[in-house]
């Protein structure tokens, strides 16, 4: 029997950490946690070697007491001897955050998964800390857990079973960023059972807030990208096949939820179904005031109009588990998320340079 965790992250209660590292944290949603933590009294070691990730996300905790940015990546063994914790946490989010930047770079990914996975479980073990891997929706992939497949979850345009064929598939397209989450789970659950470390594992489904990236070819991203350049926003067939989302704070919340318990199996984290595509189209262009136009169409899936997020089999997060076991129920409604998204975007300043600490000591990158 797994313990409940002991505190809730919104309570404003002292999170049960003193040190942790956030590897992947100069992205949209290490970038969340590092702020979470920071706040909450815990010291952050942020590391990203900002392949993906951006300076501008957390340049607002640079200088604050407790922060160190390491330009590192966590695939380098070099890495272990510059994080020198000793930590209490380690949130590993490292690796390519959207199958589009898995495409661009598939090696990486994989490297991620398999080396920077591995550096990142010897750390915590090194000093007895709670390892928590962020996955993703489509490494449930072949897992075989029997659950339905639901018609509301994002998946493709289609809706057909193609993409789970795809993922499946380790020659296809996508299958960098299918094979590397699920490696990456495989190689935490087997390094558990080995070492008997205090690992687990938290699946993350799409999530969107401030800090996002709009070129990450995700649905919600693609519209806020194409109405702020005044392109074409594409929905697919008529648009009326429901979204699953998640506001930044929601799935933060529940990714240290999870990290505060001791559970092993796999815990999902998403929103329930919710907007249809055409109503967050119509949502963005309103907020931002945007005058492109709205196109239906049947085409093929593409990188708006195809792969609307989640698991390309057409399921959504199953949360059950996270809300009984830990309490965690998501408190932002679509709109008011999609308002601050699009507040967060249209006033996002040039990201400006701020202290780090490498293997050379410099700067970030120019």
């Amino acid at each position: 029997m797994m313990p409940m965790t002991t505190f809730t992250p919104s309570s404003g209660r002292r999170l049960p950490w003193q040190r942790a590292l956030v590897t992947g944290g100069a992205g949209y949603l290490g970038s969340h946690l590092c702020t979470r933590l920071l706040r909450s009294g815990v010291e952050v070691d942020c590391l990203d070697d900002l392949t993906t990730g951006r300076p501008g996300n957390v340049e607002h905790l640079a200088g604050q007491p407790g922060f160190r940015f390491l330009h590192l990546d966590i695939a380098d063994p070099r890495c272990a001897d510059a994080a020198s914790g000793p930590y209490d946490l380690v949130l590993h989010l490292a690796g390519p955050g959207a199958p589009a930047d898995c495409r661009r770079r598939p090696l990486k990914a994989l490297d991620t998964a398999g080396l920077g996975t591995r550096t990142a479980l010897t750390l915590a073990d090194r000093d007895g800390a709670r390892f928590l891997l962020a996955s993703s929706a489509e490494a449930s992939e072949g897992h075989g857990d029997g659950r339905p497949a639901t018609p509301w979850s994002d998946g493709w345009a289609d809706g057909s079973g193609a993409a789970a064929d795809e993922a499946r598939d380790p020659v296809s397209p996508v299958h960098a960023y299918a094979e590397a989450a699920r490696f990456a789970e495989a190689l935490v659950t087997a390094h558990a059972g080995a070492r008997g470390s205090d690992a687990g594992i938290v699946r993350v489904y799409p999530s969107y807030g401030p800090r996002m990236r709009t070129d990450d070819g995700r649905v919600v991203s693609a519209f806020l990208d194409h109405a702020l350049a005044g392109a074409p926003l594409t929905v697919p067939g008529d648009g009326g096949r429901p979204l699953s989302l998640c506001y930044a704070d929601d799935t933060a919340e529940g990714v240290l939820l999870v990290a505060a318990g001791r559970s092993v199996r796999p815990v999902d984290i998403g929103g329930d179904p919710g907007p249809t595509v055409a109503e967050v189209a119509r949502a963005v262009l309103e907020l931002t005031g945007s005058h492109a136009p709205l196109e239906f169409t049947d085409a093929p899936p593409g990188p708006v109009a195809g792969r609307l997020d989640g698991r390309p089999d057409g399921r959504g997060p199953d949360t059950g588990f996270a809300r009984e076991l830990f309490g965690w129920v998501p408190k932002v409604s679509w709109r008011e998320g999609l308002a601050r998204t699009v507040a967060a975007v249209r006033g996002c300043p040039e990201p400006a340079p701020v202290t780090a600490s490498g293997y050379g000591g410099g700067g970030w990158p120019r």
